[in-house]
């Protein structure tokens, strides 16, 4: 009798096992969608925003890359105990498992499955997971669940109306870098409609400084940069990144090439916005910003600056702010477009190796430089 229940318990905790297994790969698998949903040139359309005129820039992100199969949480039997023998081979045999059930969903999910989206009894219960958890691990396989729903638009206002836009952004006070960055993903995800961005906008000061401080070039602040994109796609909310223009600048500076693209997407939103140019002409940039012209950048980084600066140009209302020395401080983004010419004559010089594209740009940029700044100023 003793040696049938034993057999009995042993049963029942493989089961167990297995079945969580699956739920775990269920909450955390979702269909990639890690693509740039705006292009360049292309129409800046959001959930119910309306249109946008320009070229402006909205960011998907999906955490469910190919690398988190192998950072799958395996649920381990209780008699599994490290250092023994039999709870190693208790643990290796759960793995297998666990490995086991995760190909067999994945062959049997088609791309176009709904295996992958949640109901709106599952979700509650995911948020409930993230407000209710201590648990980092348990926090990103949640988080990452509801970034995977986010991606779809009708999650996205069954989420908000589960309560979940301030739940998730609670966990924005976190010190896991990893935690995070999911959150800020689920935000990201969650911005593309203009119900959430009006709810969201009240955490977009925390997201910023955050962003603004976290380690150079990290996902931490890669993520909040494509969140504080997002939210720049209509120029309703554009006015509360004004006072942190001039650190955009410097993270454009210093980045490495991703930051850089991702800080140009951004300015390239608030630069379409023909009642910041003020803001953005009295920003403060760094002194190496004109270092960019002087050696060979990537082509795709100076155009897209120069698309910047014209839209800035040709965006302020230079007869009627009649601008001078005295409302732009020294150093400012003024300053820098009107002297310019240095960084014109190094592109177009004869020793140049810069792009035939890139110097025809500069060329046309100089004509109106010279004509709004230039020859204002003189006269």
């Amino acid at each position: 009798m003793g040696y049938a229940r034993k057999v009995g318990w042993v049963t029942a905790g493989l089961v167990i096992g297995a079945g969580a297994c699956y739920c775990i790969y269920r909450l955390t698998r979702g269909r990639k969608q890690n693509k740039e949903k705006m292009a360049e040139g292309g129409s800046g359309d959001m959930d119910d925003a309306g249109d946008c005129p320009g070229a402006r820039y909205n960011d998907w992100s999906d955490d469910d890359d190919d690398s988190s199969d192998s950072k799958g949480i395996v649920w381990y039997p209780p008699w599994a105990r490290i250092g023994t023998e039999a709870g190693t081979r208790a643990r290796a045999r759960a793995r297998a498992r666990a490995t086991r059930a995760r190909r067999a969903v994945q062959k049997r999910a088609s791309p176009n499955s709904d295996d992958t989206v949640l109901s709106p009894q599952e979700l509650q219960k995911v948020l409930c997971l993230v407000e209710m958890s201590e648990k980092p691990y348990i926090l990103e396989a949640a988080l990452i669940a509801l970034g995977n729903n986010a991606a779809y638009a009708f999650n996205r206002d069954i989420i908000r109306d589960l309560g979940g836009l301030p739940i998730v952004a609670k966990i924005l006070n976190t010190r896991d870098p990893i935690v995070k960055e999911k959150a800020l993903i689920v935000l990201n995800n969650l911005s593309v409609n203009a119900e959430n961005q009006r709810r969201l906008k009240i955490y977009m000061s925390q997201v910023c400084d955050d962003t603004i401080t976290s380690r150079l070039n990290s996902s931490v602040q890669l993520a909040g940069l494509r969140l504080l994109t997002n939210m720049t796609v209509t120029n309703e909310y554009q006015h509360m990144f004004a006072n942190s223009i001039s650190d955009f600048f410097r993270l454009f500076c210093t980045g490495n090439e991703e930051t850089k693209f991702q800080v140009l997407k951004l300015l390239l939103n608030l630069a379409e916005n023909p009642a910041m140019p003020r803001d953005l002409l009295r920003a403060q940039v760094p002194s190496s910003l004109s270092a960019l012209f002087n050696r060979k950048e990537n082509k795709e980084i100076i155009l897209k600056l120069l698309v910047i600066f014209e839209n800035i140009v040709d965006h302020f209302k230079w007869e009627e702010n009649e601008p001078t020395q005295n409302q732009f401080s020294e150093g400012s983004l003024f300053f820098f477009l009107k002297r310019f010419q240095m960084c014109a004559d190094k592109i177009l010089g004869i020793e140049s190796q810069h792009d035939f594209l890139v110097k025809v740009k500069v060329g046309k940029f100089m004509a109106k430089v010279a004509e709004h700044m230039i020859l204002k100023n003189q006269e």
